[in-house]
């Protein structure tokens, strides 16, 4: 009995280091030669890591290049429309919803948990749930407001871009923060700077 039992505690332990193996990848943007690691989740197929072209109306945090080596560029709504290289899309408010409710089984309290990079190297104590379990590899970028055209929040929150719109000068986003595991939704200012994270068409 013994024996069964610790061979199904085996097989639980290891199935989901090659489900994982087998569902991450990279692409290399032929644009520019940039390597961005894949993961795939649940039929959904993302970048593992924030967008990092170059474009018009684009940014690094601080306007320092090497924030943009780690958390991706800062993008203004019409820009991050455009920036995914061709094969991917800026995800949709739906699509967001989609990857939140399969990682939160059926709700966005946990998930972002589960999408966040572990530990305080790029995020803030306490980062609270953070075990990216999804390999989602979410991190704190920050974003840069429309007003002042200063920088924030870099270490505490990663915000996102959806395609959806909101209204004209206003569009969905979605936001993951260091002091919870949930995945907040809302929309803004198209004129702030997000963080692009590409879907697979």
């Amino acid at each position: 009995m013994k024996k069964i039992f610790f061979t199904i505690m085996i097989i639980l332990l290891i199935i989901p280091y090659f489900l994982k193996s087998q569902t991450t990848g990279t692409f290399t943007d032929k644009r520019d030669g940039q390597v961005y690691k894949t993961v795939a989740i649940g039929s959904q197929i993302w970048m593992a890591e924030n967008l990092n072209y170059q474009t018009s109306d684009s940014w690094c945090y601080d306007n320092n290049l090497s924030n943009c080596d780690v958390y991706g560029r800062l993008y203004n709504w019409d820009a991050a429309v455009r920036a995914c290289p061709s094969g991917w899309r800026l995800p949709s408010e739906s699509e967001w919803t989609k990857v939140s409710n399969y990682l939160g089984l059926g709700g966005a309290e946990v998930a972002g948990g589960k999408m966040k990079e572990a530990g305080t190297s790029h995020w803030n104590l306490p980062n609270t749930g953070a075990s990216n379990s999804s390999g989602f590899n979410a991190l704190p970028g920050g974003n840069r407001i429309s007003i002042g055209l200063l920088f924030y929040e870099v270490g505490n929150d990663g915000y996102w871009w959806s395609s959806s719109e909101y209204s004209g000068t206003a569009a969905f986003c979605r936001n993951l923060n260091y002091g919870d595991d949930q995945v907040h939704g809302g929309y803004t200012d198209k004129a702030r700077g997000f963080s692009v994270r590409c879907l697979k068409n």
